[in-house]
């Protein structure tokens, strides 16, 4: 690709995929969540919420994008990507939005019952720039530049400790916050799929 991507290159990156449809497992172990793009000064912005800490949020006080359990009347998804990110943001996305296509579903490293063992992404574009209604379950909303992830240069390294270990992560670091792991994993899968449109 040449130059920054366009909404146009987003949608040719991810035409032809499949949706990814409900699993045969409890709706409490799959999530979904929304990459929302927009037209920003310098070309497309990527949204990102800082959850707020919460004991039973396995993703408490991280960087991610809008998105969380299937509940059981959700018909898909799709449905439930949509219905949180209008509960977190109040961004109604069926409204304010164009559905543009999906990413690879996630498997997650969580193996506790009763949390997301798989995490389904859908990336819409909005149609003017949203204002936001943040919930309690959410700290803030920013956007960051397309281009800013798709620079290798800002990409780097920090020390996550998990059961007393250190281990070194890959992430990139936004205006002091820190984007890593399912999210970085799905930011990537979306920066290949713009690579493949070369």
């Amino acid at each position: 690709m040449n130059g920054a991507p366009t909404p146009d290159d987003v949608r040719r990156a991810l035409s032809g995929g499949a949706l990814p449809v409900r699993r045969d497992v409890a709706a409490r172990e799959q999530a979904a969540v929304a990459a929302v793009l927009r037209q920003g000064a310098g070309g497309l912005d990527l949204l990102f919420i800082l959850r707020a800490e919460h004991p039973r949020d396995p993703w408490s006080g991280q960087m991610g994008w809008p998105g969380g359990r299937l509940d059981e009347a959700d018909p898909s998804p799709l449905a439930a990507a949509v219905r949180e990110t209008r509960e977190e943001l109040g961004l109604d996305l069926d409204r304010d939005a164009e559905f543009v296509g999906a990413l690879p579903e996630v498997r997650t490293h969580l193996r506790r019952p009763g949390v997301p063992h798989w995490v389904a992404p859908f990336v819409f574009a909005v149609r003017s720039d949203p204002a936001f209604t943040l919930s309690h379950e959410i700290q803030e909303a920013l956007w960051a530049p397309l281009a800013f992830l798709l620079d290798r240069g800002n990409r780097g390294r920090f020390l996550w400790t998990g059961g007393g270990v250190p281990l070194p992560m890959s992430c990139y670091r936004f205006e002091g916050r820190v984007i890593w792991g399912l999210t970085l994993r799905m930011i990537d899968d979306l920066l290949a799929a713009l690579g493949s449109t070369k």
